[in-house]
Formats: structure tokens, C-alpha cells, sequence
């Protein structure tokens, strides 16, 4: 076996070469937060999710096209099912971000990190261990702080409908790992049938809605074209080529880790950037969630 060695003054530019851009994805993952409550009301949630990933769709299929003719049946059917979950959690986080901060929405969702590694003990009837235990109390803590604002009251319909978005993640998550029919399969064509199926969700229920997604993009302005293109190129399109191109050239764990940043980038922008208001509990939740899952992160490893 042989290696190419690398001057040491160049390794830190490659890892932050590579490092930037997985950062840059969890920056726009948080700001899509406040993108999609700017851009969706209760009417157009279901339009605005066609609209969304059927503009990156066609970009997918025309680039993973080979790799999409060499799935087999049973693959098919199982990047199908996990579809149908994937249009559960984008639903749940749609309609759960109208109905409360953008905030919020980010610090809930990433429950994702702490519920993932307890359904996955809980099927393989193994012990967390008492640290993971231990952060795992405190996110749950936290959360119940951050939806209190400025004093107890109680959780928000869109706090409630984000918790269980962030359970249809880890769902979705165990559902790919323990799936014996996507194994072997590629990301690009694996992301391409669930997106589309999705898609095909999305349409199918619109049809019966208040509004269609022509309509919808017929009303849409200038700001509301902008959200929406953000929402598709750079938090859709732009995130899968980076996470499949760093992965490549990093650590799965470093980039996992990078884009567990992603709740800090949805405080920040709903803050700087929305005009929110967390209050004293508020405040406290949301470094206790952080802290929370950052530990239990650490721990799961």
C-alpha cells in the first residue's frame, strides 16, 4: 500500500477546505427555519412543499439517471417507503413552523440527536449509558423551558407538531439502517425516489387544498421567489452534493458533527434575522438543548 505524503502546512487548509462548505449547509439548514415561516402560511403549506422539491427534482433525476436504472425492484420499493415517511417529517415541519418561532422550530428538531440513539437501544435492547441518560434529560428539559417564552404557559400546536417531526426523523433514520432493501443502493438515486415520492404526496393531497402550488406561485413576489429558490438550490440541492462530496474526503462523525450546528444557525437567524424573542426561560431552554444534545452527541459515540 502506498500514500502520498502531505506537507503539514497543508493539511489544515484541506480540512477547512472541506469543513467550510458542510458548515456553510448547517448555516443555511438553520436559516431555512425563518425561509419557510416567510414564505408559508397554514393555506400554502402543502403548494409550497410541490413547488419546493419539484424545482430540484428534474436536476437530481437527470444527473443520478444511470444510477437510478441500476435499482432493483426491491430497492425501488424501499426508497418509495421511506419517501412516504420523509413527506411525514416535511410535513410535520412545515405546518409545525408556521405555527410557532423559527426558533424554536430549530432547537426542537434537534431531539432528532438524543431520540435517534434511544429507539436505536431500545430495538437492539441495549443500556444507554448514564451520560447519554443524563444529556438526554437535560434537552428534554431544555425544550420544555424554550416553549415557555416569557413565563409557563402551554406548548404551542407547532412546538408539539416539531417534537414530532423530530420523532418521524429518527424514525426515518432507523427505517434506512435497518432496511434490507436500500442497502447497497447509492445515495444519489436512494434521495432522488424518496424526494420524488414525496413530491408525489405533496401533489396528491394540494389537490383537494385551499390553493394549488400554480396558484401559489402565480401570488408569489419577488421575496417570496427568493425564499423559495433558497429553500430549494441552497437548503436542498446545494446540502445533498456537499454532505455526498465531504463525506467522501472527511470522517462521517466530522461531518455529523458539523451539521449538528444546525439548531445554533436557526437561534442566530431567528433571532438576528426574525426579530424573535426567546425571554428568560426561553433563553435558558435553548443553551440547555444545545448543551444537551452536544453532550449527548459525545456520549453516543
Amino acid at each position: 500500500m502506498s500514500s502520498i505524503a502531505v506537507p503539514r502546512a497543508a493539511a489544515p487548509r484541506r480540512t477547512w477546505s472541506t469543513d467550510l462548505p458542510v458548515l456553510l449547509v448547517a448555516v443555511v439548514w438553520g436559516a431555512s427555519y425563518l425561509a419557510a415561516k416567510d414564505i408559508t402560511t397554514a393555506r400554502t403549506v402543502l403548494a409550497v412543499l410541490v413547488l419546493r422539491f419539484a424545482l430540484v427534482l428534474p436536476v437530481l433525476a437527470v444527473v443520478g439517471h444511470r444510477s437510478l436504472r441500476a435499482l432493483t425492484a426491491a430497492q425501488w420499493r424501499g426508497a418509495a417507503l421511506l419517501g412516504l415517511i420523509l413527506a411525514g417529517i416535511f410535513l410535520l415541519e412545515t405546518y409545525g413552523v408556521v405555527h410557532t418561532s423559527a426558533t424554536n422550530a430549530g432547537l426542537i428538531i434537534s431531539l432528532t440527536m438524543i431520540f435517534t440513539p434511544l429507539a436505536e437501544a431500545a430495538v437492539t435492547r441495549t443500556r444507554p449509558s448514564r451520560a447519554f441518560l443524563g444529556a438526554a434529560a437535560l434537552s428534554v428539559l431544555g425544550v420544555l423551558l424554550l416553549t415557555q417564552g416569557a413565563g409557563f404557559s402551554r406548548p404551542s400546536p407547532g412546538d408539539l407538531l416539531m417534537l414530532l417531526a423530530a420523532l418521524a426523523r429518527t424514525l426515518h433514520v432507523l427505517a434506512m439502517s435497518r432496511s434490507k432493501s436500500v442497502r447497497g443502493a447509492d445515495a444519489l438515486p436512494l434521495t432522488t425516489v424518496q424526494l420524488g415520492t414525496a413530491v408525489a404526496v405533496f401533489a396528491l393531497l394540494s389537490a383537494g387544498g385551499d390553493t394549488t402550488p400554480w396558484a401559489t406561485a402565480a401570488d408569489f413576489g419577488p421575496r417570496e421567489w427568493a425564499g423559495l429558490l433558497f429553500l430549494s438550490v441552497f437548503c436542498t440541492l446545494f446540502a445533498f452534493f456537499v454532505q455526498m462530496w465531504a463525506v467522501r474526503r472527511t470522517s462521517p462523525s466530522r461531518v455529523s458533527l458539523l451539521l449538528g450546528t444546525e439548531p445554533l444557525w436557526a437561534a442566530a437567524a431567528g433571532i438576528a434575522l426574525g426579530g424573535e424573542r426567546l425571554g428568560a426561560f426561553g433563553l435558558a431552554g435553548g443553551v440547555l438543548v444545545l448543551v444537551g444534545t452536544a453532550w449527548g452527541r459525545g456520549a453516543a459515540r
